[in-house]
């Protein structure tokens, strides 16, 4: 069946022009994004890594310290501006939910290995499995690594991902909070997740097995605002 001319003429001018199909960004503007979003990693990055210490037998992490380590990176970025220029780069024929999925996919592409976050010196730590580090672990990090539990200093199983927990909390009405929380296969094959929310440092992962990873991913929680308006 023959093309119309009118259809082949607008598919020549559509290559020409580099112009990308409504929902897709183009490569000038995905690059520009990329950028954008390296120069915030690199304001994060300014004071890392952090120099983080085991604690008890268990050679755990101190969870403080992570948490404190990533919870200050995140304030290094200026949210507002880094909203700003992002939202400058949405081309208009692309929805708020498709630039936020490109948005997240460059946060994910570029995230902090946990050694450029963490400076550890034993070989026999364990990363604490904290709800802070939950919360910007990258899609499919630490998969399939063995759960150390401190208490028992022996492993529970071994690490599915990532889930999120809300409830609603306080005296005010629709007030509520977020919890990222992991999930993992036990030996005899089973899906579970902890019974306690508040991790802390009562799981870990083998800091030797996981050093070289992806650890220290931004979340667009602090960008939705701009990027929708």
């Amino acid at each position: 069946m023959s093309v119309p001319r009118f259809c082949f003429t607008f598919l020549l001018l559509l290559l020409s022009t580099g112009a990308a199909p409504a929902g897709q960004l183009p490569k000038d503007i995905t690059d520009k994004l990329d950028a954008t979003v390296a120069l915030a990693y690199e304001a994060a990055a300014t004071k890392l890594p952090c120099k983080v210490s085991p604690t008890g037998k268990a050679h755990m992490l101190d969870w403080k310290d992570v948490d404190k380590c990533m919870s200050q990176a995140v304030l290094r970025v200026d949210w507002q501006e880094l909203s700003r220029r992002l939202n400058d780069l949405r081309p208009p024929n692309v929805s708020g939910g498709d630039f936020i999925a490109a948005v997240e996919n460059s946060l994910s592409k570029q995230a902090l290995p946990f050694d450029k976050v963490f400076r550890v010196k034993n070989a026999q730590a364990l990363l604490p499995l904290t709800n802070s580090i939950l919360k910007y672990l990258p899609p499919n990090s630490l998969m399939d690594q063995p759960v150390f539990d401190r208490k028992s200093k022996k492993p529970i199983g071994t690490f599915a991902g990532v889930f999120f927990y809300e409830r609603e909390g306080g005296a005010v009405t629709g007030n509520t909070y977020r919890l990222a929380l992991f999930q993992y296969v036990d030996p005899q094959g089973k899906m579970q997740s902890p019974a306690d929310k508040l991790l802390l440092d009562s799981f870990g992962i083998p800091w030797a097995k996981v050093m070289s990873q992806p650890g220290f991913r931004f979340t667009t929680e602090k960008l939705l605002d701009g990027i929708r308006r």
